[in-house]
């Protein structure tokens, strides 16, 4: 059965946590926002009662008549059916964790460039957001980046995973975590990257998987632009 991904065209966003799991795995999948008649979709089921649950927001996944809704949720789902989750339920339960961490971390990201509300536009909150972006370039970023370099430091089992000797979505996530904020920050992580060495080599690692690699080639690879969550104002990034 085709999965379902329900998240905004035009943007990678946190959708595209899900779209790299999916893409890794071969699996067979639609990204139905993208398609004709696809935003109606979406936009009904967001109003429409599922399985006792209407989504809050995209990204959200439909298998069959089931929906799982937030982007870490979907993946602590798809992890093991996807072959790329731990086995044991020590390693899920730990596998989700770091994907909430991360989730806590984008959150930081888009507060940056909206640190007072996510209705107004970027002009409105401009001063608030130098201000913000100040404090999450000298505190926030390292402690973040900081966390995840132990976390891969920690596990050392051959090549660079984030959990055991294999790849999980987890390694897919912090891939695209690193790419939105080199595309977001670039200055900011030229000048920090080279005290993440493991973060950087699992980056260029995960680059490499040829459905990775495919797949960031394609047109279905959506490019970062000033709509998502990673935006790049260059007044917001060292220089």
């Amino acid at each position: 059965m085709t999965y379902e991904l329900y998240y905004w065209d035009g943007i990678p966003g946190r959708g595209e946590f899900v779209r790299l799991a999916l893409e890794q795995a071969g699996a067979d999948y639609a990204d139905v926002a993208r398609n004709d008649g696809g935003m109606a979709r979406m936009m009904a089921i967001m109003k429409t009662m599922m399985g006792g649950v209407t989504p809050f927001a995209p990204p959200f996944l439909k298998d069959g008549e089931l929906v799982v809704s937030h982007a870490a949720n979907i993946l602590l789902y798809l992890g093991s059916r996807l072959g790329l989750a731990p086995e044991d339920e020590a390693g899920r339960i730990t596998a989700h964790g770091l994907q909430l961490s991360i989730t806590d971390f984008v959150a930081e990201i888009h507060d940056v460039h909206h640190p007072i509300g996510v209705s107004l536009y970027y002009e409105d909150q401009n001063d608030e957001a130098r201000r913000r972006s100040e404090n999450f370039r000298e505190e926030r970023l390292p402690k973040f980046l900081g966390y995840f370099e132990r976390q891969l430091r920690k596990n050392g089992q051959g090549q660079v995973h984030a959990l055991g000797a294999t790849l999980t979505y987890v390694d897919l996530s912090l891939f695209h975590l690193i790419e939105g904020l080199r595309y977001a920050f670039p200055a900011a992580m030229t000048a920090v990257e080279p005290d993440y060495p493991l973060l950087v080599a699992l980056n260029a690692q995960v680059r490499e998987l040829p459905r990775i690699k495919a797949y960031l080639a394609s047109a279905r690879r959506l490019a970062f632009n000033e709509q998502g969550i990673f935006r790049y104002y260059p007044e917001l990034d060292r220089r």
